[in-house]
């Protein structure tokens, strides 16, 4: 994260702290203001040039996120990163996906 990023979160900690215990009531203990950040980084300001936005605009983004929209963006992240079959070498992963015989009686 740069240098500005870095800043900008430490002012931006009680509006991500407010946004957290909001998502908390919902049922999303495991969040942190860090998701929250990344999130906002990688989805409402990929855009933008977060060294020059308002602290006033930061926070207004903040505060606006839906549950809804985090979470669909941590679940899509999720599936993205994770890593299905990769305990699996090359054999086992072609005998699991070939296509199975099917006898007719």
């Amino acid at each position: 994260m740069p240098i500005q990023f870095e800043q900008q979160f430490t002012h931006m900690l009680p509006a991500l702290d407010s946004k957290k215990n909001e998502l908390h009531l919902y049922g999303y203990t495991s969040v942190t203001e860090k998701d929250i950040w990344t999130y906002c980084v990688r989805k409402k300001w990929r855009r933008k040039d977060v060294a020059s936005m308002r602290v006033f605009e930061i926070a207004k983004d903040i505060l606006r996120i839906s549950p809804a929209e985090f979470m669909t963006f941590t679940q899509i992240e999720e599936q993205r990163d994770s890593s299905w079959f990769s305990d699996l070498n090359s054999e086992e992963l072609q005998a699991l996906l070939a296509p199975q015989k099917v006898e007719k009686n």
